[in-house]
């Protein structure tokens, strides 16, 4: 079990076991430890649609039952539809998925009463597992006997937040399709755009779990929305990954828009005035807004306590997104002449229905929409199923000497300037942007890259994750 860029993560077959009552007690203890909760509190629990998310589930109310607390289930909820209901319950919470990553692998995302957990609280709750685990302590891994149901109240919070964000009628005119696959959303989604007015049709509904990654969009999957579009003669199509907190939004062609894209008009339409967003948004973010830009590592956490550094500082109107489009508030934000409430984890709302009103309201598609912005051509990928221990070698190898990173990138270019805040960002001597990163949670490899084209940011792409391989390949 490893704790990544959000949340806990491991082998379904390990977290099934054992692993999900030893890290459910973790948290449980450390709660108690640290007075964040006590013993007959509510702790609420929500899964994902894989199919190991219920046993995983089922063992993490028992072990925290065992802990004296009250378990609420509530159900297949998103995961910021769950945060909101704790924070306005203020009770502790466990979101059993994992998210965009296959089916074989699941985890657990942690929240405190007051919100996500950051990295100084993995690291206690880490080191309680390790404790339970040397005393040999037996573990509950079964289901207690009863179980309040509170997915509806969890489901229509959200719905409530959402309904309240754009004037009634918005999105009126718009035909959406909504590619419900096997994420949590899926049915809020409908729900919600229908609110709003638009003409929706659902799409690809499946019973058996698919990963969708928002920020490394598959093949496969652009060739799904790129048919849906014509077939349906669609505006757009929406969706997210497995757990609801990252939204995917496709134009009228079917072609994805970049989550910091949609973080960027979303900031524009709470009229923010500091945001935080990691090294991986696209550079371009800073002369795009009229606020203030913090940058991070990958990572809500890190997204979280750069947003905590500006309330500190006195900022206000402060919010914060990822590459992968989510978006975390840290603020009230004054928004259609109601407050909406900070809500600091990732959000595929907001998001979702800043991009599409900006498309209704100028009677533009989303191609045009997305131009307008002239933002720097970015694309990303990543190599699955790809060792750790390689990923980490290849780090190693380019971090050792500069001779080193040169020899690797000169089929691609001279190197510049570089920044390892997270993984390694270079920007080489023509002005295009090359960055490598191992993922924080699962054997993969990611790449990122700018250009000045579609075109060339795409060959850089695929020249960078080529020298990836090659590299792997003659170790």
């Amino acid at each position: 079990m490893k704790f990544g860029t959000s949340g806990l993560r491991g082998l379904s077959v390990d977290l099934k076991g054992r692993a999900s009552a030893l890290y459910a007690t973790a948290f449980g203890k450390y709660l108690l430890e640290t007075g964040k909760a006590r013993a007959g509190d509510v702790i609420l629990i929500g899964r994902d649609f894989r199919d190991s998310s219920p046993e995983i589930s089922a063992n993490c109310a028992g072990a925290l039952t065992a802990l004296g607390f009250r378990v609420f289930d509530c159900g297949n909820v998103p995961t910021p539809a769950l945060a909101l209901y704790g924070l306005e319950s203020k009770a502790a919470c466990l979101m059993v998925t994992g998210s965009h990553i296959p089916a074989d692998r699941n985890g657990i995302k942690f929240y405190r009463p007051d919100g996500e957990i950051d990295k100084s609280d993995e690291v206690a709750i880490t080191a309680q597992a390790a404790k339970i685990e040397r005393s040999g302590q037996a573990l509950i891994e079964a289901p207690p006997a009863k179980i309040e149901d509170r997915e509806a109240i969890c489901r229509q919070l959200f719905f409530e937040r959402n309904t309240a964000l754009l004037p009634k009628g918005a999105l009126s005119g718009l035909k959406i399709g909504v590619y419900q696959h096997s994420t949590v959303a899926r049915d809020l989604l409908i729900d919600v755009l229908a609110h709003y007015g638009a003409e929706l049709i659902a799409l690809g509904r499946s019973e058996s779990f698919i990963p969708v990654d928002t920020e490394a969009v598959s093949d496969e999957t652009i060739a799904l929305m790129r048919r849906w579009v014509v077939e349906h003669k669609l505006d757009a199509i929406v969706s997210t990954d497995g757990d609801g907190d990252r939204p995917l939004v496709a134009d009228e062609t079917g072609t994805p828009l970049r989550g910091d894209l949609l973080g960027l008009i979303a900031a524009n339409f709470l009229r923010a005035r500091t945001v935080v967003t990691p090294v991986t948004s696209n550079s371009g973010i800073e002369a795009a807004g009229t606020f203030a830009v913090r940058r991070t590592r990958v990572g809500s956490p890190f997204v979280i306590s750069g947003m905590d550094e500006a309330v500190a500082a006195g900022e206000d109107n402060v919010m914060g997104f990822e590459a992968n489009g989510g978006l975390l508030t840290a603020t009230t934000f004054d928004v259609n002449g109601r407050n909406l409430r900070a809500l600091p984890t990732r959000d595929c709302c907001i998001p979702m229905l800043a991009v599409l009103m900006v498309a209704a309201a100028r009677r533009q598609p989303l191609s045009a929409v997305a131009a307008s912005y002239k933002l720097p051509f970015a694309a990303a990928d990543r190599l699955e199923n790809f060792p750790v221990e390689t990923s980490a070698a290849l780090m190693e190898h380019l971090r050792a000497a500069d001779e080193n990173l040169a020899s690797f990138l000169q089929p691609i270019g001279a190197v510049a300037t570089k920044s390892d805040i997270d993984g390694l960002r270079v920007t080489l001597t023509d002005g295009r942007i090359i960055h490598f990163r191992p993922s924080g949670n699962a054997p993969e490899m990611r790449c990122y890259v700018e250009a000045a084209s579609e075109s060339e940011a795409h060959d850089l792409l695929h020249s960078g994750l080529d020298r990836i391989r090659g590299w792997a390949a003659g170790r």
